[in-house]
């Protein structure tokens, strides 16, 4: 998953927007989105963050300082819990000609000291998108974790996971939900990339472009 692979397997897939959101940082993000005008490709930088209730959510941000401001953020509420490359694997930025440019020595996949609405409240106050991130998983999800959507809850979309035998709880989430499905790869390997993906009619490929698209859900469609 280092940069140049991103981006190749991205255009291979005949993709035109991709996000980039590695589990609470946004350091790789930026990098990659410093190489968009080049890549052909729209790219969204942000991160999924692990909130307090193990709930993974996404954030994108539209430029670069707002996206330093929430990594600021992620630094701050990050629990002091080392990272044992053994077993979790490293964790590093890794630039396009595969040097290491960064890396995290607590453990990145902890969840932060700060709740959904939390975040939520921190995403909007900056201008970002939030989205919840596969809410309908048997783990760190809206449903695993809480149960519910919560009526309060504001975001661009839903991200849900395609799933042909739904039970009740996540088929009565889904009908009383106002918010704009999609679906995404959640890719963790190159071959991931892809495999599930949003189409959707926007007036123009910009981050505003695609906050209307799916604040609108109008044409928005789930594919795989």
């Amino acid at each position: 998953m280092d940069p140049n692979t991103i981006l190749r397997r991205a255009r291979e897939e005949e993709l035109n927007v991709i996000g980039i959101t590695d589990h609470n940082s946004t350091r790789q993000a930026r990098l990659i989105k410093m190489e968009e005008k080049d890549s052909g490709l729209f790219i969204l930088a942000g991160a999924e963050i692990n909130t307090r209730e193990e709930i993974h959510c996404l954030a994108f941000f539209d430029d670069y300082e707002t996206l330093d401001v929430f990594q600021e953020y992620l630094d701050r509420h990050l629990p002091d819990i080392k990272n044992n490359p053994d077993y979790f694997g490293d964790q590093v930025v890794v630039d396009f000609q595969g040097n290491i440019r960064f890396e995290e020595s607590r453990l990145l996949i902890s969840g932060i000291d700060q709740s959904l609405a939390d975040v939520a409240h921190c995403v909007r106050e900056l201008g970002g998108m939030f989205i919840p991130a596969h809410v309908n998983r048997k783990s760190y999800s809206l449903l695993s974790q809480l149960g519910f959507i919560p009526d309060d809850l504001k975001a661009e979309a839903l991200e849900w996971c395609p799933d042909s035998a739904l039970n009740v709880m996540e088929l009565a989430a889904r009908k009383a939900s106002k918010f704009t499905e999609i679906c995404s790869s959640d890719a963790h390997y190159p071959s991931h990339i892809g495999q599930r993906y949003t189409e959707m009619e926007v007036e123009e490929v910009t981050f505003e472009g695609l906050r209307a698209a799916l604040q609108s859900g109008i044409n928005v469609t789930c594919c795989e």
